[in-house]
């Protein structure tokens, strides 16, 4: 019986093995038969190229079939849209964008023909079935690919980590139906007049608060004016108090000042085209005697022709704050760095100070740039600022369509990167 059993098992391998070789041959000969038409037809792509291509050819022709239909909506509903100010964007059956404004990318509600938020989704489900519109706020963060995140700093000194500048986008949205087949979406962009309320608010709080210190001064001097007796010694220590207090206010006004004209918008131009090497060894130049005083040694140095678009008055502002701020946090016999340079994508230029201070705690960092904060960490040179000074370059940075980023580690100083865009 076990003879058998393999004799079994030996024939029906033979008999697999022959069957098998038939396939082979056969399948060959219909190679031969058709290979040369499959050739043509994909003519010498892949079969997954052919595929991709056909793919992509299926929805550049759906795309064209639905702008043809929207060259048929009525005149005025096509001229109302054309002449719409606010950002604009065009839904088709099948949930993709088939027209929208540049602005709706960069605000982060469209991404690769489609809509990217699940808010403004359900309501053109919503609109589409049952008719109306729908109206709502939104807020949303810019995409990674419309910031510059300038952490080549931090990438040089072996951390990949930095603190960067964000601004949300706070719209208004209205959704509404064209006709069974479209659905329009129009966005507000309220940003700037939200952004507006909050520095409003934010100056008349802490203005309020500010504005404390020089009046108890004062206050405490004429008590002792008004008493009579007081030794010419303590009046002499309530009036440096006074004069102490009257500096940091005199301070706050001019940095108050310095950022209202830091939140004015720029416009690219052939008119406001600046050598960025030129405007660091500017401030370079008027801060030197201010680094001898503190006995820190200040260095400038980087690429010649970096050239940005920008209102001189304000890009001069924001490395002098940077660069005040870096002698002002560091030790005597330090050193501070100014370098600019390129990026290495070739569409920003980048101004670095580097210090030797004490360095700034994590916890800190992210907060480094709002408008007032004053970290613990503070040195006989800083202790009358008002924390004003980086809002100031980071306010900069964003009407110039640029970031502002700070790598920093306890001990080991902080590097503040200033990216703007090259000149177009």
């Amino acid at each position: 019986m076990p003879d058998q059993s393999l004799s079994s098992i030996v024939i029906f391998a033979v008999f697999a093995l022959f069957a098998l070789a038939v396939f082979a041959i056969v399948v060959l000969k219909l190679w031969e038969l058709i290979g040369p038409l499959v050739d043509r037809t994909l003519q010498g792509a892949s079969v997954a190229e052919y595929a991709s291509q056909r793919m992509r050819r299926f929805k550049a022709q759906r795309r064209q079939d639905d702008e043809d239909s929207l060259e048929d909506l009525p005149d005025d509903t096509a001229t109302l849209l054309s002449m719409l100010t606010v950002t604009s964007i065009v839904v088709d059956a099948q949930d993709e964008v088939v027209r929208s404004s540049p602005d709706a990318y960069r605000l982060g509600v469209v991404q690769d023909d489609a809509i990217a938020s699940e808010e403004v989704m359900r309501a053109v489900h919503e609109v589409r079935a049952a008719g109306g519109r729908r109206m709502f706020d939104l807020t949303t963060s810019t995409p990674e690919r419309f910031v510059r995140m300038p952490s080549e700093a931090a990438a040089s000194a072996g951390v990949v980590e930095t603190a960067s500048v964000r601004r949300p986008n706070w719209l208004k949205v209205t959704v509404g139906r064209i006709n069974e087949r479209f659905v329009v979406v129009l966005i507000d962009d309220v940003s700037d007049a939200v952004r507006f309320g909050q520095v409003r608010d934010s100056f008349i709080t802490n203005v309020s608060e500010q504005l404390l210190g020089p009046t108890e001064a004062l206050a405490v001097l004429a008590d002792d004016l008004e008493r009579g007796g007081a030794d010419e010694e303590r009046i002499a220590r309530d009036a440096r108090q006074v004069r102490d207090s009257c500096d940091k206010l005199n301070h706050m006004v001019a940095d108050l000042l310095l950022l209202i004209k830091a939140q004015e918008p720029v416009t690219p131009s052939s008119a406001n085209r600046l050598d960025l090497l030129e405007q660091a060894r500017y401030v370079a130049d008027r801060l030197r005697p201010q680094a001898v005083a503190a006995d820190v040694v200040l260095h400038v140095d980087g690429d010649e022709g970096v050239i940005v678009n920008g209102e001189s008055d304000q890009i001069r502002t924001a490395i002098t704050k940077l660069v005040e701020n870096a002698i002002g946090y560091s030790p005597r016999g330090g050193s501070v760095s100014v370098a600019v340079s390129r990026a290495k994508t070739g569409d920003h230029a980048m101004v670095r100070v580097l210090d030797q201070g004490r360095g700034i705690a994590k916890e800190d960092q992210s907060r480094v740039f709002e408008r007032f904060y004053r970290g613990a960490e503070q040195t006989g040179r800083t202790k009358n600022g008002v924390g004003l000074g980086l809002a100031i370059v980071k306010h900069v940075a964003l009407t110039h369509h640029g970031d502002v980023s700070v790598w920093s580690v306890p001990g080991s100083g902080s590097t503040f990167t200033l990216s703007l865009p090259l000149a177009r």
